[in-house]
């Protein structure tokens, strides 16, 4: 795995808004242009390396899942924070086996052989999508074109099947639920969520599905009908909701999430895999994992650690605290405790860059990954995203 400086392509800021993504150079606190798409640089892995990274993204999948089925069995909702009145929508979308579209896992991996180890996992609402999905495959497909009398034999690649493997769980749900119509929701003042909630409705209707999108504050309850509807007051029968499971439960209408016929996408099952207090159970279930952190419920002291709320997004209030128990660095955020806490992982660095790969799951599938990189030791809100490839084998 490198990291290897290149020069972004010309015109690429009206290239990438062709594609989707118009925040690619937002502002930051101090007014001043901070990129989000960064082509500057790009990460080339081997083979050999993807090869890993898909192994690890499975073995982490089915880890995940029995975890759901221990939580579920043993009745552990406390330790997750999950209140008692919400457990039998958990239970019933379990038992259903209601279908999952996507998820992210975020990993700290150094390169070469050395194993991939799990930072956290995106269940419920993970983004980067359109730039993993769309935007850095047509880097690729720009670049190979002007390396091609270049480079000689070497062939490049990209572990990136993402938007077939998103076509495809829409098709699923098609067949499965006689090609529902599904509404989308978000809030949509948040740029990021929008435009990833637009790329994912995109791949649904190219999946053959009817589709809608309302704003989540658009989102209401019909009393006599004992019903979601929409601004309509039309029926909302599956609801893809890029809003996280525990923002729903405090919600005014979270009461009515009991007796709704509505079906969701993400399932409540995955309140479970949201939550980051799932990495402490990860890891008394399989403590000998080769791609897994230590972690607990309380913190570590004489360890070097990182401190984690359950509920967090974007590296919002992480902290990590040194071998005096002292704060080394944290970031900010709204999300308090609980929290939980995880070893420190191997460094992930290249140059003065910090780097963490996204693993996208979806249905089913190790579907491709996407690099974010920080200056700072947690990637967060505002880290880079940066494209990648590999080399195949001759």
């Amino acid at each position: 795995m490198q990291r290897i400086p290149i020069a972004p392509r010309a015109d690429w800021q009206k290239t990438v808004e062709s594609q989707g993504l118009a925040f690619h150079t937002p502002l930051d606190e101090e007014n001043q242009p901070r990129p989000w798409w960064d082509e500057s640089a790009y990460y080339r892995f081997s083979s050999a390396e993807v090869d890993l990274l898909e192994s690890a993204t499975y073995a982490l999948d089915k880890m995940c899942l029995d975890a759901v089925e221990h939580v579920i069995a043993n009745n552990l909702f406390d330790r997750l924070h999950i209140p008692e009145k919400f457990v039998p929508l958990i239970h019933q979308s379990w038992e259903e086996d209601e279908i999952t579209i996507y998820g992210r896992f975020d990993l700290c991996f150094p390169g070469g052989d050395a194993p991939p180890k799990l930072l956290e996992y995106n269940a419920d609402t993970p983004t980067a999508l359109l730039e993993a999905a769309v935007v850095q495959w047509f880097w690729l497909t720009d670049v190979q074109k002007s390396w091609a009398n270049a480079v000689g034999s070497k062939q490049f690649d990209q572990f990136n099947s993402i938007h077939d493997r998103l076509i495809e769980v829409w098709k699923r749900l098609g067949t499965e639920r006689a090609s529902p119509r599904v509404l989308f929701t978000c809030l949509m003042t948040d740029e990021e969520d929008a435009t990833t909630l637009l790329y994912l409705r995109d791949t649904a209707m190219q999946g053959g599905l009817d589709t809608d999108q309302i704003d989540i504050d658009q989102l209401g309850w019909n009393r006599t009908r004992r019903q979601f509807v929409d601004g309509a007051e039309s029926a909302i029968d599956h609801l893809f909701k890029l809003y996280p499971w525990e923002w729903m439960l405090q919600e005014k209408f979270g009461p009515h999430l009991l007796e709704s016929t509505t079906r969701w996408l993400e399932p409540p099952w995955k309140m479970i895999l949201s939550n980051k207090a799932i990495l402490p159970i990860l890891w008394e279930l399989n403590p000998r994992s080769p791609y897994l952190l230590a972690a607990q419920f309380e913190p570590m002291l004489g360890a070097a650690h990182v401190r984690k709320p359950f509920f967090g997004r974007e590296g919002a209030n992480v902290a990590i605290v040194g071998q005096d128990n002292r704060v080394v660095f944290q970031t900010e955020g709204a999300y308090p405790g609980p929290f939980v806490y995880q070893s420190l992982a191997p460094a992930a660095r290249f140059g003065d860059h910090h780097a963490v790969i996204g693993s996208w799951m979806i249905n089913g599938y190790a579907a491709g990954i996407g690099v974010r990189e920080d200056s700072a030791p947690i990637v967060g809100q505002r880290s880079r995203f940066v494209p990648h490839l590999f080399v195949k084998p001759e």
